[in-house]
């Protein structure tokens, strides 16, 4: 019966023909995320919340810094790593996992930074916010683990 009653609701509906979607939105000439002076759009976007969140994301760096640190106090005392394959492998995963962090701190820094210029300044356009997070993907591109791998000896 609930299969007869889904057929009706389908039939009715194409003999009403379809509704059309309208968006109500600001021109594409108009730009920008926030209404202009005197729109009565719904749109709205927090200054403070962008900076807040920025403000999270560089506050990452300290703790990250921290764990460099102490990924470096681990590894101190390690010395040569020739003749020994299990201190050369633990010396080719600490390398590689120092350059990765590394790397996730520099996201950290830079992600925030952009998020707090973006909460001062939120008549920069969409276009040129997304063009900048694409640099950050790209330049923080994830590579290829290292550490761990079997290598040919």
């Amino acid at each position: 019966m609930a299969w007869d009653e889904w057929e009706r609701l389908k039939a009715d509906a194409a003999e009403r023909g379809s509704t059309q979607m309208q968006l109500n939105q600001t021109p594409a000439d108009q730009g920008g995320g926030t209404p202009a002076a005197g729109a009565s759009g719904d749109l709205k976007s927090d200054k403070k919340a962008w900076v807040t969140a920025g403000e999270g994301v560089r506050g990452l760096k300290d703790g990250i810094g921290k764990a460099l640190t102490t990924l470096d106090d681990g590894q101190a005392g390690l010395g040569d790593t020739s003749g020994c394959q299990s201190a050369a492998a633990q010396k080719e995963l600490y390398d590689s996992w120092k350059k990765y962090v590394g790397d996730v701190r520099g996201r950290c820094d830079e992600l925030g930074g952009l998020l707090e210029r973006s909460g001062h300044d939120l008549s920069k356009p969409d276009q040129a916010l997304k063009e900048e997070l694409d640099g950050l993907k790209l330049k923080y591109q994830d590579t290829e683990a290292v550490g761990g791998q079997a290598k040919e000896r």
